[in-house]
């Protein structure tokens, strides 16, 4: 063999080895994402960023089989089933009715959630502190912050006397998001008409109840359903000419008047992160349930000027971001 083929061969076996050392030290990772309702590009960019904060790149050390319900919630149960059967080595899950099917499905394979719910209350973990078991997550408020959304209306709309609530009833925590937000407007002094909605179909007609009931506003509750509907839903609050307050951003970037909540993104990334620290080896019932405390206050000024509403200097002074 020639000096030169020699030297060459040498050097190639030499850089090869350590590429060859990584992928033993990170061995591909099989993570199942569980979703009632497609996440949007930001949530599953934030769910990459979390992952990868852990040292979980997708394509390089880890892969990722993503499963939805679209919306029929009574699919989950089979979806979870199915992740279980693939062995994946972490169930990723976002909503209370994806997170609750993949408790039911396994009491080994850790699952993460990232709900707008009370954990404890919808049996998913024993305690925030100490979850035990293969569950662990993060929780952000949706459900109850129905007292703020009705004064941020009422500061926009100060004449406001009717506001209607739109809540699904196929999520587990619709009731308490009604109870929060009956007892808000109880001691507000405003009426609450109360409509619910799963599907499309259901949504057109509630809206079209508020408008025959006159409501000064609108309140869209918290759902993973409702958050894959922003431009319906923007869409009729401005055919009905509705002043509508959201949990999420993304629907007043759709054209919606305002949101007040959490920021989702930053709960999804929280989750990612937790899965990929269970990959590395720790246990999802020594992991606490974090909650976010991270809240946004969005405002469409084009939406408040198509509604004729003045936008109060101190609202605006507030805001988070402004949408012009």
């Amino acid at each position: 063999m020639k000096r030169r083929a020699f030297i060459t061969l040498v050097g190639g076996a030499a850089a090869a080895w350590p590429l060859a050392a990584r992928a033993q030290q990170l061995p591909m990772a099989l993570v199942g994402l569980l979703e009632g309702s497609h996440i949007d590009d930001r949530q599953l960019e934030a769910v990459r960023q979390g992952l990868k904060e852990a040292g979980y790149i997708e394509g390089r050390n880890l892969a990722i089989k993503y499963r939805s319900a679209d919306d029929r919630y009574d699919r989950l149960p089979a979806l979870a089933a199915a992740l279980v059967a693939d062995r994946v080595a972490v169930l990723l899950t976002f909503g209370p009715p994806a997170a609750l099917a993949a408790k039911a499905a396994t009491s080994t394979i850790p699952v993460v959630f990232a709900i707008g719910a009370d954990p404890v209350e919808l049996g998913l973990v024993s305690s925030l502190n100490r979850p035990g078991g293969n569950v662990t997550g993060v929780s952000f408020l949706v459900t109850r912050l129905a007292s703020k959304r009705l004064e941020l209306l009422r500061e926009l709309v100060p004449g406001a006397t009717v506001v209607g609530f739109l809540i699904n009833p196929a999520n587990p925590p619709s009731e308490s998001q009604t109870r929060d937000a009956q007892a808000a407007a109880l001691a507000l002094g405003l009426r609450l008409p109360i409509q619910n909605a799963s599907s499309d179909a259901e949504i057109n007609a509630a809206f079209a109840s508020f408008a025959e009931q006159h409501v000064d506003a609108v309140i869209v509750g918290g759902d993973q359903f409702f958050g894959t509907r922003h431009d319906l839903l923007a869409g009729l609050a401005a055919r009905y000419a509705m002043p509508a307050i959201y949990y999420l951003r993304e629907a007043v970037a759709a054209g919606g008047l305002m949101s007040y909540g959490t920021s989702i993104t930053d709960a999804f990334r929280l989750a990612a992160s937790y899965a990929g620290r269970i990959l590395k080896g720790e246990r999802p019932g020594d992991l606490p349930v974090q909650q976010t405390v991270k809240f946004e206050l969005v405002i469409n000024l084009k939406t408040a000027k198509a509604l004729r509403l003045t936008m109060p200097d101190k609202l605006l002074a507030r805001a988070d971001e402004v949408i012009e």
